[in-house]
């Protein structure tokens, strides 16, 4: 399969979220050691969530880091049980990138495109395929992040530049 008939562009990483039991340990590592600025909170019981959202980088070109801990240790998702709890990427048209996906057998969980945490449209591609949607994220969750048109333009300036 060429890039060519792929009708959308992964253009870089939009977040790495990470979990543990208690995100103050966290903090400690990520904000006091390495430095990264802490942008932002979320909670939501339905996704068992609370989380201090973080950035490394500037721009189109800035990272979003999320320490997670569970609401409930008790209740699921757990958010906490793999440290790398998911990955964002970064996509142009996510409505034409979810759609061909799905049409290809990926394999997406369970709440379609909705707002996530930091504003931006979003939906998971689930870590295990299944008989009917053969590929899956081989043990990593996936977001799927839609770009904001800034990024997709930062984006296209720099591939302009390297072409």
């Amino acid at each position: 399969m060429s890039a060519a008939s792929r009708p959308f562009k992964v253009l870089g990483i939009q977040q790495i979220a990470i979990g543990g039991p208690d995100k103050g340990r966290l903090k400690k590592l990520w904000v006091d050691m390495f430095g990264l600025e802490v942008t932002g909170t979320f909670q939501s019981e339905r996704e068992n969530v609370d989380e201090d959202i973080c950035a490394i980088g500037v721009g189109p070109f800035k990272v979003e880091v999320d320490l997670m801990q569970p609401m409930d240790i008790e209740k699921k998702p757990a958010v906490h049980a793999t440290p790398l709890n998911h990955i964002g990427l970064w996509i142009d048209d996510l409505p034409v990138a979810v759609e061909w996906l799905t049409a290809q057998g990926v394999r997406f969980a369970p709440g379609g495109i909705r707002k996530g945490a930091a504003g931006f449209d979003i939906t998971f591609m689930h870590p295990k395929a299944n008989d009917e949607f053969p590929i899956g994220g081989e043990g990593v969750l996936i977001e799927l992040v839609q770009a904001p048109p800034e990024v997709v333009k930062a984006f296209a300036a720099l591939a302009a530049s390297h072409a």
